[in-house]
């Protein structure tokens, strides 16, 4: 480390490799893409294995926290709950079922309409959500040692910026390409 910052990564080597084989390509986007899906992979056997220490994967800890986050009464609509979690409404129904089994959501006629159902957290689920975000946040956590509290929000606020202009932003379809 030099002044803080690291010499080279992996993906600085990635980029080095490149721009040997083709040097007339641009690699910018890998600077931070690329360390984005590397941060990605790095993390991830963390987040799942501390949600596995709770007998769940990453997508049924989706479902309770979603509900938890949604605020009392906890309960949403299927439809609500897969938009949310960005996922098909068949990905949905495994997972509500798989945690409708362990008793940590259940299935309920909406009040305001008995042709449709809402899906609700029950006490278990809520206090399993709970612990297990605590826990998830307290071990990520642990991964921003090494960028002190103005480093930590100059960077979320540029990943809010570039993840805003992403998500406000068409891109081309795979045939398409821009002029």
């Amino acid at each position: 480390m030099t002044d803080g910052i690291a010499k080279e990564d992996h993906v600085d080597r990635l980029r080095r490799q490149w721009a040997r084989e083709l040097p007339d390509l641009d690699t910018e986007p890998m600077a931070i893409l690329g360390r984005a899906y590397r941060l990605s992979n790095l993390v991830r056997p963390s987040i799942e294995a501390t949600f596995a220490d709770f007998g769940l994967d990453r997508g049924e800890f989706d479902v309770i926290a979603t509900l938890r986050r949604s605020g009392p009464p906890y309960r949403l609509t299927p439809t609500d709950m897969y938009a949310a979690l960005m996922i098909s409404s068949g990905g949905l129904t495994h997972r509500l079922d798989r945690l409708e089994k362990a008793g940590l959501i259940r299935r309920e006629k909406s009040p305001h309409d008995g042709r449709s159902v809402q899906v609700a957290l029950t006490e278990a689920g809520a206090a399993l959500a709970e612990t297990a975000f605590r826990t998830d946040m307290a071990s990520e956590s642990s991964f921003l040692q090494g960028l002190d509290a103005k480093e930590r929000a100059t960077l979320a606020a540029l990943l809010r910026k570039l993840i805003a202009g992403i998500e406000g932003e068409p891109r081309p379809s795979g045939g398409e390409t821009e002029a």
